[in-house]
């Protein structure tokens, strides 16, 4: 009993004892709860659509053993009379680990993020996965240098000279690599927005091809004629991009004239055979035919009509349907196309 009453650092052993027992209890405790919460909520997870949950298990299983000892010796430390020599360092150290703690839970929430934005994302263009990261890495490196601030400042470091002197560092750095940035930037635009993805047939300005691959710097083109074509992304985004694979179907415009000689029956025929021709392809849509003008040298004929689907190689075999009814019914109806033609009168002087 003799030996429990000893004092030692301003305690008795005794109370030493009891502080020993209440910081293993109280991290036998937490732990047990962190494994209790990570399997409910797991479960949980599996059955549910949202991502919350999803996160909230992600975010649990960073966190870290010595958190829980740290916050464990905390509150083991209230039972005993300390100096301020140690409760001052204890709760600085305390702090801390806090603070580290939340640099490792937020860590992991950017870490979630980012995976589930690849999983989205991959099934539509794979060229994101490499900006993405880049992303996730610029977004911790700015939680890290956050973290490591605050930790200083905890210490009793003044970090205002540090902040400005990061500051004007990174107007130097951004004003040295400014093109290089305005394409990441770009990029991250392009991979967020999604104007186009790897497949698309896009037009840009008087090239056009298909996307090949987005990188962070620039996009590659392959153009119909072959070649592979490279445009800077900040260029990209400055152009107008016509983007073929985005339409939904494709309206087709054409002219068609027939000579003067026609008779006014024949020319009043003429608009309904063609838009009866139309009315009969499968994956044509009607739009208007109508008598347009007095040419030249013919009467003409403005036909407008939509392919139900994008594929140009459709189109055209609905196009060569379409002209090859119209040469044959005109030829059956006696109904003549026109040619550029030209009329001499001679006249014989006395």
């Amino acid at each position: 009993m003799a030996l429990l009453e000893g004092i030692y650092l301003g305690n008795t052993v005794q109370d030493w004892l009891i502080a020993v027992g209440i910081l293993i209890g109280a991290f036998l405790l937490l732990s047990s709860v962190k494994r209790i919460l990570i399997s409910r909520l797991s479960r949980l997870a599996a059955i549910t659509a949202h991502d919350f949950d999803d996160l909230l298990v992600a975010v649990l299983k960073n966190t870290k053993t010595f958190i829980l000892f740290a916050t464990s010796t905390y509150l083991a430390s209230t039972i005993l009379t300390l100096k301020p020599t140690l409760t001052g360092p204890g709760l600085k150290l305390l702090v801390l680990t806090l603070l580290l703690q939340g640099g490792f839970w937020v860590s992991a929430g950017i870490t979630f993020w980012l995976e589930r934005s690849m999983q989205k994302r991959m099934d539509q263009d794979k060229s994101s996965a490499t900006t993405l990261t880049f992303l996730g890495f610029l977004a911790r490196i700015a939680l890290w240098t956050i973290v490591l601030l605050l930790m200083l400042d905890n210490l009793g470091v003044n970090v205002t000279g540090l902040v400005a002197g990061l500051g004007i560092g990174g107007i130097a750095v951004a004003l040295a690599v400014q093109n290089i940035l305005g394409d990441l930037f770009a990029s991250l635009s392009i991979v967020l927005d999604k104007p186009f993805v790897i497949g698309d047939f896009v037009v840009v300005d008087t090239f056009s091809g298909t996307i090949e691959h987005i990188g962070l710097k620039s996009t590659r083109i392959r153009c119909l004629s072959g070649e592979q074509l490279i445009i800077a992304n900040n260029d990209l985004l400055k152009s107008r991009v016509r983007n073929y694979k985005r339409m939904t179907e494709r309206r087709i415009a054409f002219n068609l004239g027939v000579t003067y000689q026609t008779p006014l029956e024949k020319l009043s025929a003429a608009k309904k055979i063609v838009s009866d021709i139309i009315d009969r392809q499968e994956h044509a849509r009607l739009d208007r035919v109508h008598f347009q003008a007095f040419g030249d040298s013919a009467l003409n004929f403005e036909v407008v009509y939509f392919v139900t689907d994008p594929d140009y190689a459709l189109y055209m075999d609905v196009q060569e349907q379409i002209n090859l009814a119209i040469f044959s019914s005109f030829a059956q109806q006696g109904i003549e196309f026109a040619y550029p033609t030209q009329t001499l009168f001679l006249q014989r002087e006395a």
